[in-house]
């Protein structure tokens, strides 16, 4: 069954195939509430959610502002597909 959120999580997908559903649900709600504003910040924030139950003491899971310039740079990939999502979807 198709929605608006599972149209969302499917743009999402498209750009991120080999993404689980977990982490791809939580970029489609990114596209659909801060869309072309998300940050760097708020893609942290999302993986950190996602990774909490998977992972807690990973060494990343400190504050976006207390990760390495180098680290905080794995986010800005993300951060433009849900950009791209989000322009798509607004688009339709």
């Amino acid at each position: 069954m198709s929605n608006y959120f599972t149209r969302a999580m499917d743009a999402v997908r498209r750009e991120l195939p080999n993404a689980e559903d977990d982490i791809v649900r939580l970029y489609a709600l990114l596209a659909l509430t801060t869309g072309a504003a998300t940050t760097m910040e708020h893609v942290h924030d999302a993986w950190s959610a996602w990774t909490v139950v998977r992972r807690p003491d990973h060494r990343s899971m400190i504050p976006f502002a207390e990760l390495s310039p180098e680290v905080q740079e794995f986010d800005r990939k993300y951060m433009e597909v849900i950009h791209r999502v989000a322009a798509e979807l607004a688009s339709t």
